[in-house]
């Protein structure tokens, strides 16, 4: 049976490459691109390949991508009351990450801003008490 199908399915393409139906110029000669798919489990990855050329994040992706941008955002914030509401907008989305998975994701280096910026929030604080 497999056999069978072997040879149809090779009958096919040969007949396809003679009528010029698998002709594509347009990637001849081009390397191929591969992927680093280490980070997705290996059952998932066709389904991650088909949503990714769909255009269509799976929701991991998507709340990644959200941590990236907010962790540019408190880079660039100088704010320390902005910057404490992103962190707590941040500590959310790694939260939500996390508890999606079965194994959580390492990310103590955004936890390293926080403690920062309520030292120096708790210090202004402090400093505004003391000139009352």
């Amino acid at each position: 049976m497999i056999d069978a199908l072997r040879l149809i399915a090779e009958r096919k393409i040969t007949e396809a490459i003679e009528n010029g139906e698998l002709a594509c110029e347009g990637w001849k000669g081009r390397p191929l691109i591969f992927e680093d798919e280490s980070g997705v489990p290996p059952d998932l990855r066709m389904a991650y390949k088909i949503l990714k050329n769909a255009d269509f994040l799976p929701p991991e992706l998507e709340i990644k991508k959200e941590i990236a941008q907010l962790e540019d955002l408190i880079a660039r914030t100088e704010d320390e009351h902005g910057k404490l509401r992103q962190l707590k907008k941040l500590n959310l989305l790694v939260f939500k990450l996390n508890t999606m998975r079965s194994r959580p994701i390492q990310f103590e280096e955004q936890e390293r801003y926080f403690p920062k910026i309520v030292e120096k929030i708790s210090i202004l604080k402090g400093r505004k008490e003391e000139k009352k």
